[in-house]
């Protein structure tokens, strides 16, 4: 099973809401825009059923080079993460679940 690819959800847009595709791409992009600003500012996205983007500090820490084994120090750095719902895990859960593995 492929990777999804934004080209590939702005076709499924289209298709699903009867919108061109050029008007699918701006409101894909849009919604991507707008979360990737949101998370900028600090700020968190909820999306009820589905699942929240926010950002985590990660501390300063000893990290390992791993071909010269020499300890390189990682700075402080804000990462982005998602957490899925419950009602999404659900979902995905049910769905392979429903599938025979292969």
């Amino acid at each position: 099973m492929a990777n999804i690819t934004k080209h590939d959800l702005i076709v499924d847009v289209s298709k699903v809401t009867g919108l061109t595709q050029a008007d699918a791409k701006i409101g894909v992009e849009e919604l991507l825009e707008t979360i990737s600003k949101t998370l900028e500012t600090g700020q968190h996205i909820e999306i009820r059923g589905f699942g929240t983007f926010y950002t985590k500090i990660r501390k300063p820490r000893p990290a390992r080079n791993p071909k010269t084994g020499d300890v390189v120090p990682l700075p402080r750095r804000v990462v982005p993460l998602f957490k899925y719902s419950s009602e999404l895990k659900g979902r995905i859960v049910a769905e392979l679940s429903r599938k025979k593995p292969q």
